[in-house]
C-alpha cells in the first residue's frame, strides 16, 4: 500500500479523541504524521496525549509541530517567564491537574523533552504545515514565531503560499466542528475540547476521521478537496 500524509488537528489534552482517531486511521511504517500543535491545556489528558504520540513515534514517521501553548510552558521552563498566572488561565491549570502536579517542574523530563523536539513547520511536495499563520511572500526560515505559533486567521488571512503549496493550519478553532477550506489553505482545529471534533485528514486521498472529546466517531461526509 502507497504511503500517506496523514495531518492531525490541535488535541488539547483530549486523548479519547486522539486514541480514537488512530485506532481509524491505523498509521503504518511508511506513513507520516503531521500533528499540529497544542498537545497540551485546555483538556484534561495531556499525559495521556504525549504518552501516545511518543508510542507513535516509533511506529511511523511522526512530525509534531510546536504550538503557542508549547511554546508557553517552554518559556516557563526555561526562565524567560517568571509568571505562572497567565499560563495557568490559559489552560495550564488543567495541564497540571492531568500530571497530579503542582508546578510545571513536575512534567516527566520525557514528555518536556517531546515538547522541545516540536518543529516550527514543516514542508512536503504538495504540502506545508504551520501550526498558526504563515506569511505568503516570505520562505519559512525568515517568518517570525509570532506569526507561526500565535497568529490567528482572523488576524490576518493569508494568500496562497509563493511556493504554490497548500497550506495545512491548526491554531484558529473552527467552532462549528467543520474544516475550513480555502483551496490553498485548510484549518484543521475543529475544537474538539470545547465541543467540536478532532480531526486526522490523509492528504494523499483525501479521507478524513473526526472524534469528540469522549472517543466517539463522528461519520464523515464530502471530504475536503
Amino acid at each position: 500500500m502507497a504511503s500517506r500524509i496523514i495531518a492531525i488537528g490541535d488535541p488539547h489534552g483530549c486523548s479519547k479523541a486522539l486514541d480514537a482517531l488512530l485506532k481509524a486511521c491505523e498509521p503504518r511504517q511508511d506513513d507520516t504524521v503531521v500533528v499540529m500543535g497544542d498537545f497540551i491545556d485546555r483538556g484534561e489528558d495531556v499525559p495521556g496525549v504525549i504518552d501516545q504520540l511518543l508510542a507513535l513515534s516509533e511506529t511511523c514517521d511522526l512530525i509534531p509541530l510546536m504550538g503557542n501553548h508549547e511554546e508557553m510552558l517552554l518559556g516557563i521552563l526555561g526562565g524567560q517567564f517568571a509568571d505562572l498566572a497567565p499560563w495557568l488561565s490559559f489552560g495550564g491549570k488543567e495541564t497540571l491537574e492531568g500530571y497530579g502536579a503542582t508546578t510545571p517542574w513536575e512534567i516527566p523530563p520525557e514528555h518536556v523533552q517531546f515538547m522541545q523536539s516540536c518543529r516550527y513547520w514543516a514542508e512536503m511536495d504538495h504540502h506545508f504545515f504551520v501550526h498558526a499563520n504563515y506569511n505568503e511572500r516570505k520562505k519559512f526560515p525568515k517568518m517570525d514565531a509570532t506569526t507561526l505559533l500565535w497568529e490567528s486567521l482572523p488576524q490576518r488571512m493569508p494568500g496562497p503560499h509563493r511556493s504554490g503549496k497548500k497550506a495545512i493550519v491548526g491554531h484558529t478553532s473552527q467552532k462549528n466542528g467543520e474544516i475550513l477550506n480555502l483551496g490553498y489553505l485548510l484549518c484543521i482545529d475543529t475544537f474538539c475540547y470545547g465541543g467540536g471534533w478532532l480531526t486526522a485528514i490523509d492528504l494523499t486521498s483525501g479521507a478524513f476521521w473526526q472524534a469528540d472529546v469522549n472517543g466517539r466517531i463522528r461519520e464523515a461526509e464530502e471530504p475536503p478537496s
